[in-house]
């Protein structure tokens, strides 16, 4: 009987990228039998931990060298990087064969600094197909995972019945609405507003809930799980290009995102998306984008790219 094959998948960061690397490591397990192993960060364990189709999760502080030894330890036959930079490139001597996916950077480059579109308008689940091609992986068409356990539940039955999640937070200025068009958004909607986010989102939570009679704030309660256990029994979901935007995608839900200094093109869009999604943006903006991951500040001092955003649509 031949030995199933040992595979190490690696994506360091962030939450996001994370769970678009689920369906890689579905089908390696499903198409190929493979014993599959994952790497991340320690702060981003808990995104990967209930996944059945991992068998053993690693996680480190800051540097590889923390568990170099063990991982020499496994004798992997294949590497498989996902997340392709110094680091993850220091770990090609664990496995006997490398595989890693194309980032299309300098591609990214033009379109951010010059507007030049030169990007196949390839998502990033994709491109991380491709790169496990060699393998003879196929696309299955199950859209992204996020799996949930009994200790991430919350008590839900405080809420209405129905009501809308909110994901508030982003990891930069330029991909976070103002908070003025956050509760313009909120008084707008006919369900209660549930906002979800990290303990640095709390004050403007609060902020946003004392200015609208149907908001709850719940941001800085949870585990980024519970939080995600909130969306996915919401009756959809409001947010900007985050990585809770990609939990929900995997629950197949309705999503409303809203791309300000980001761009769709960039390949981070929800995957296999709802048919009742929407996308929001300020089309047609020359300086959009103006980073493939966001700014601190504006770069023009306008913030037209958020600050001219339809409140209305989002429903």
């Amino acid at each position: 009987m031949q030995k199933s094959l040992k595979i190490l998948v690696v994506r360091f960061s962030s939450i996001g990228d994370i769970v678009l690397s689920s369906p890689i490591v579905r089908c390696l397990k499903q198409e190929l039998s493979a014993e599959v192993h994952f790497i991340t960060k320690d702060i981003y364990k808990i995104i990967v931990q209930n996944n059945p189709y991992i068998d053993k999760v690693y996680s480190i502080n800051s540097s590889t060298n923390e568990i170099l030894d063990s991982l020499k330890n496994e004798k992997y036959n294949y590497l498989i990087d996902l997340h392709k930079n110094l680091r993850s490139s220091k770990l090609r001597t664990v496995a006997d064969n490398y595989l890693s996916y194309n980032k299309q950077n300098f591609k990214k480059f033009l379109l951010v600094k010059f507007g030049v579109d030169m990007l196949s308008n390839k998502h990033t689940v994709d491109r991380y197909y491709d790169s496990i091609k060699p393998l003879g992986i196929k696309q299955d068409g199950e859209g992204l995972d996020f799996f949930l356990d009994e200790k991430d539940k919350v008590d839900i039955s405080i809420y209405n019945s129905e009501y809308v999640s909110f994901a508030i937070g982003g990891t930069h200025f330029t991909k976070v609405l103002p908070t003025d068009k956050i509760i313009k958004i909120c008084n707008n909607q006919d369900k209660q507003v549930i906002l979800v986010g990290g303990k640095e989102d709390y004050l403007r939570g609060e902020r946003i809930a004392a200015q609208c009679d149907n908001v709850i704030n719940t941001c800085g309660h949870f585990t980024i799980n519970q939080s995600a256990y909130i969306v996915k029994n919401s009756k959809y979901l409001i947010t900007h290009d985050t990585g809770m935007m990609h939990i929900a995608s995997a629950f197949k839900m309705k999503i409303i995102s809203v791309f300000g200094g980001t761009d769709p093109r960039l390949g981070f869009t929800p995957y296999l998306p709802n048919q009742n999604n929407k996308i929001i943006q300020i089309e047609n903006l020359k300086c959009r984008p103006c980073h493939r991951h966001g700014k601190s500040k504006c770069p023009k001092g306008h913030f037209k790219c958020m600050k001219d955003i339809d409140v209305s649509l989002f429903k």
